[in-house]
């Protein structure tokens, strides 16, 4: 080292020798520089620069996929679960494993809220596996963080919250308590029997999840009005009795008697028409049945809120306003002025235009 070095003393121990002064002695000594030297003498060099900088890239399209998943720009809100997912890292250090992972959890999301099946049934449908989401798996915490940040609820700290997050989502629920609230509507098979009886005496009809599944959807009408809150179907079966045009209650957030329903009507050709409060919790309500069930948003746009809204200086505050998928300006302007509008308020509006349809738009031809 000391003679390459054309050093007068021997080093030491450890010595720093500047990489740019010993490429060019090795240069002048034997006409082959440090690169060369190293690879001829030990192999081919490790680019560390460039592994830092493909593994940087293969996270940023991790996160990028992610946050442009079509089950989370259906609901905005799940952009909250995101953000805690990506401070969380890879999962072991891996993008692969990270983002399979997280597509099991994608797939479970997409299908809740489930129809009142046990967790091992929807695990096995959405998964292949029965025990994919067993309590402790990473794919039921991941799911369940989701379900947190869905229904604007604390994370669960204990088996008894876990459970009842889950029957929050239509899983374990039973086929019984599960119900749905319709008026004007007449279908076949068992429910729709039940249905076609409550809407010709023009009264609304409580069904339960097990009378949805053995109704018939032939005959679904071409257009059926969805509400969040109930009293807005009193009112409407009070205006319009037995020719009530046919609209369902989500009850806030919809169960999964409400789930199956709605589906099913847009199964058979419905064209289903939202409205909901404008708080930040009902708009998070509207993406989430939009983004289940394909209905479209009626009246919830921005140039409905602000009308509603009548100049009003005070009111319910809005609460936590997440952006609504259907209309960019909507959530900006709830913010800007920070109030509510519950359903309630526009109700007589709403049924205005629905008697413009004609009362009859709810008998079968």
């Amino acid at each position: 080292m000391a003679d390459l070095l054309g050093a007068d003393r021997l080093p030491g121990q450890y010595v720093t020798v500047s990489v740019a002064g010993l490429d060019e002695l090795l240069r002048e000594s034997v006409g082959t520089g440090v690169r060369e030297v190293v690879v001829a003498l030990l192999g081919p060099l490790d680019d560390r620069a460039g592994r830092r900088a493909l593994a940087a890239g293969a996270r940023s399209e991790l996160w990028a996929w992610l946050a442009g998943h079509p089950v989370v720009t259906g609901q905005p809100v799940l952009g909250e679960w995101v953000d805690v997912v990506r401070r969380a890292g890879l999962v072991g250090g891996s993008v692969e494993r990270t983002r399979d992972e997280l597509d099991r959890a994608l797939r479970v999301v997409a299908a809740l809220p489930a129809t009142g099946v046990p967790l091992p049934v929807l695990a096995e449908a959405a998964l292949g596996d029965p025990h994919a989401l067993d309590e402790g798996t990473r794919c039921a915490g991941l799911v369940l963080r989701a379900l947190a940040a869905l229904y604007g609820v604390d994370l669960p700290g204990d088996a008894q919250e876990r459970r009842a997050l889950w029957e929050r989502a239509g899983v374990v629920e039973d086929e019984l308590s599960s119900v749905v609230l319709v008026a004007g509507l007449r279908l076949g098979g068992v429910g729709g029997g039940v249905l076609r009886v409550c809407a010709d005496a023009g009264h609304v009809a409580a069904l339960t999840l097990a009378q949805v599944r053995a109704t018939s959807f032939v005959g679904t009408p071409e257009d059926v009005w969805v509400f969040e809150n109930p009293s807005v179907l009193a009112v409407a079966v009070a205006r319009f009795g037995a020719s009530c045009p046919p609209v369902v209650c989500t009850s806030g957030w919809p169960n999964s008697a409400v789930i199956v329903l709605l589906r099913g009507m847009t199964t058979a050709g419905a064209t289903l028409h939202y409205h909901g409060d404008f708080d930040g919790e009902g708009v998070r309500i509207a993406a989430h049945v939009m983004a289940r069930t394909g209905a479209v948003p009626w009246r919830m746009g921005t140039d409905d809120y602000l009308p509603a809204l009548g100049g009003a200086r005070v009111g319910t505050p809005v609460g936590r306003v997440t952006d609504a998928p259907w209309d960019g300006g909507l959530a900006d302007a709830m913010r800007e002025h920070g109030l509510a509008v519950p359903e309630e308020r526009v109700t007589a509006r709403l049924l205005d235009e629905l008697d413009d349809c004609g009362r009859d738009v709810g008998r079968l031809p």
